[in-house]
């Protein structure tokens, strides 16, 4: 192996300073919906989830949380009436998150404003074309960092097409565009 060239010192800082930088920034512009930018994630996977529903398990590694974390943030959640806790009616030893109606209007009043600041703090800094190469670039990266696909925007290269008229099945759509078939056992559990 040979050290990292200057540039590719430089690359690896910048990208671990967005990396820090990013969810602090997301917070800011997500304090008057009254949730944090992970909070935000939660909700959008449980909004994308057939039945407004996943297991602790899955959300977990949907959004590459520790179990602990996840638990503690979904338990937030709930205490906010943004998201309700039951045993799964199929597998009694896990736990399913529930999106609540309250927790759907946070979700419905909070995008906007979350796609705002993506937008202003990351979209339009780029270059014509810049959007596709970012999606590229991570999806190389992450391709390495999650080889078993946990997240569902690491499912295929190609499924978030630039053309919008050909995004459909697009991992980072909602869970009633994708033509993924369904695992047997409880409808909480992630698609496969």
């Amino acid at each position: 192996m040979h050290a990292l060239s200057h540039e590719e010192r430089v690359a690896i800082a910048r990208l671990r300073a967005l990396l820090e930088l990013l969810p602090t920034a997301l917070d800011r512009h997500l304090v008057d919906a009254g949730v944090t930018a992970f909070e935000f994630s939660l909700l959008e996977a449980l909004a994308e989830a057939d039945g407004n529903r996943m297991r602790l398990t899955a959300l977990a590694a949907r959004t590459n949380a520790t179990l602990p974390r996840l638990s503690r943030v979904v338990s937030g959640l709930a205490q906010k009436g943004l998201v309700h806790k039951a045993a799964c009616e199929e597998d009694g030893r896990a736990t399913n998150a529930l999106l609540t109606d309250e927790g759907a209007r946070v979700y419905a009043r909070s995008r906007p404003g979350f796609d705002a600041a993506v937008r202003e703090m990351i979209l339009d800094a780029l270059e014509p074309g810049g959007v596709k190469r970012l999606a590229d670039i991570s999806y190389a990266i992450l391709g390495r960092l999650d080889p078993d696909r946990r997240m569902a925007v690491t499912a295929e290269a190609d499924v978030c097409a630039a053309d919008p008229a050909d995004a459909e099945g697009c991992p980072a759509d909602p869970a009633g565009e994708q033509s993924a078939a369904r695992a047997q056992g409880c409808p909480a559990d992630p698609e496969v």
